[in-house]
């Protein structure tokens, strides 16, 4: 581990000159920033937190911390799955929450600007009161975009608009020495030398602190239909999507899940929406499905054509929710899948790994079969359009350290697994500190010497959220 230096009553002084009535010490500072979402990775106080407010505050808090050799660890909403803000060597937390405004619009050129601490779904709202739509769209919609830039955070719509990484066009980052620079511009396309945005854009707030944003946004559609198909059992559910690109539907979102994970979701909610039963066959498993454009018209026949294919591959029937209620109940139910879960479990562990689509039904038979070796009960939905699978280890009554070991195994497996099937480690909540191990198998040595290498260039004293992604203390 390096070297780092306490924080001394100096050094507190120094930060409140810069940071006057947001400098918070010791026993004050709340408790939610020893970690992120995922506890099973460890808590760690910091031994000051600041909320900061502006570019100039991160700049002078980052070169006192670099002066004196103090590790800084930034964070959001804390809403992150693999421990990526958790301070694991106390020092100074930086939460951007406080720097929350939408800066401006440039609707010309179909572009937002706004502070790292704005939500996800804050800014969905304000863009479609433009006539925008800001596309990604990840699980937790209370999550912040400084947060989703610096996991490259995918989500539903990603299997036709892309990821977070789509929609970056700059960035103002403070550097760990305190320096501020900025990367990339408004402009849609550059061939200028290394992209430094898509460098920043999933560093987990390894290699500078981003402080504003600009951000793609497109037209919003005008109609947007969902199509929920059940099937008798999840093999026949996941084979049918290739089937959706082979007869070229382009869908905005394409979600597969299992009977038992929705139930947990609905009692979560107090609300069922997903029927359990078609004409007397049970359903095991469902595929939602939703399409956008610019009106119902456009989209009716090709709602029409994608519900006969789902029948003809099995589909027990087809449900469409065209209504706002309807698409709101339905994709209530999905989006809680994760609060579900963590309601009904003591111990959680999660992966999402992301494989190749036709590799979906084989690898999620690897991972039952694998998962039936433990004393844990595993849960999973996915991102079927894009391969991404979100995977649980679930426990209510073994003990931590044996839950903790027989979780170690079988993610060893089922990532090594993944990347046969050439798929990766992470497809959206990133590595942080829970998933680096994992990351240097997958990777390899040279990978992960290059990865350091930069991240040495950024950070030489190694003090910007440290032991995360590529590096270990």
């Amino acid at each position: 581990m390096p070297n780092y230096n306490a924080v001394t009553p100096e050094i507190i002084a120094q930060l409140e000159k810069v940071a006057p009535g947001h400098v918070v010490v010791g026993a004050d500072v709340n408790p939610d920033y020893s970690r992120d979402e995922m506890p099973i990775y460890g808590t760690r106080m910091p031994e000051v937190s600041i909320d900061v407010q502006s570019t100039e505050e991160v700049a002078g808090i980052m070169k006192i911390c670099y002066e004196n050799n103090i590790p800084v660890t930034t964070r959001g909403a804390g809403t992150g799955l693999a421990g990526g803000c958790t301070p694991i060597c106390g020092g100074v937390v930086i939460c951007t929450m406080r720097m929350n405004k939408i800066l401006s619009y440039d609707l010309e050129n179909f572009a937002v600007t706004v502070q790292p601490g704005v939500l996800l779904q804050q800014l969905a709202d304000d863009a479609l009161t433009h006539g925008c739509m800001y596309p990604p769209d990840p699980g937790e919609k209370m999550a912040t975009l400084g947060g989703n830039v610096s996991t490259n955070a995918g989500g539903m719509r990603a299997v036709k608009y892309g990821c977070t990484r789509d929609y970056v066009r700059a960035l103002t980052v403070v550097l760990p020495t305190g320096e501020i620079t900025h990367f990339g511009s408004t402009v849609s396309k550059t061939s200028s030398g290394y992209s430094m945005t898509n460098l920043m854009v999933g560093s987990e707030g390894t290699l500078g602190v981003i402080t504003e944003m600009t951000l793609k946004l497109i037209p919003a559609p005008k109609a947007t239909i969902s199509l929920m198909a059940p099937f008798e059992d999840l093999d026949a559910c996941i084979s049918t999507v290739p089937k959706v690109f082979m007869n070229h539907f382009k869908p905005q979102a394409l979600e597969f899940f299992e009977k038992e994970i929705l139930i947990s979701s609905e009692e979560y909610l107090g609300k069922q929406v997903f029927p359990r039963q078609i004409e007397g066959t049970d359903v095991g498993a469902y595929l939602l499905m939703t399409f956008d454009g610019d009106s119902d018209d456009e989209l009716d026949p090709i709602v029409e054509r994608a519900a006969e294919m789902l029948l003809e591959e099995g589909a027990l029937d087809v449900l469409v929710a065209d209504t706002a209620p309807k698409l709101k109940d339905t994709w209530a139910a999905r989006s809680s899948f994760l609060e579900g879960i963590e309601e009904q479990t003591k111990l959680l562990d999660e992966c999402d790994v992301v494989v190749p689509v036709n590799k979906i039904a084989d690898y999620v038979r690897f991972v039952n079969a694998t998962g039936d070796q433990f004393d844990f009960t595993v849960k999973y939905f996915g991102h079927a359009g894009d391969g991404n699978l979100h995977i649980y280890t679930c426990s209510n009554d073994m003990a931590e350290d044996e839950f903790r070991k027989q979780v170690d195994a079988f993610m060893s497996a089922i990532y090594k697994k993944a990347v046969e099937l050439g798929g990766q480690i992470s497809g959206e909540h990133g590595i942080g500190m829970g998933k680096v191990k994992y990351l240097a198998e997958a990777v390899g040595p040279v990978n992960m010497q290059l990865m350091q290498g930069i991240k040495k260039v950024f950070d030489p004293k190694m003090i910007l959220n440290p032991g995360k992604v590529c590096c270990t203390l």
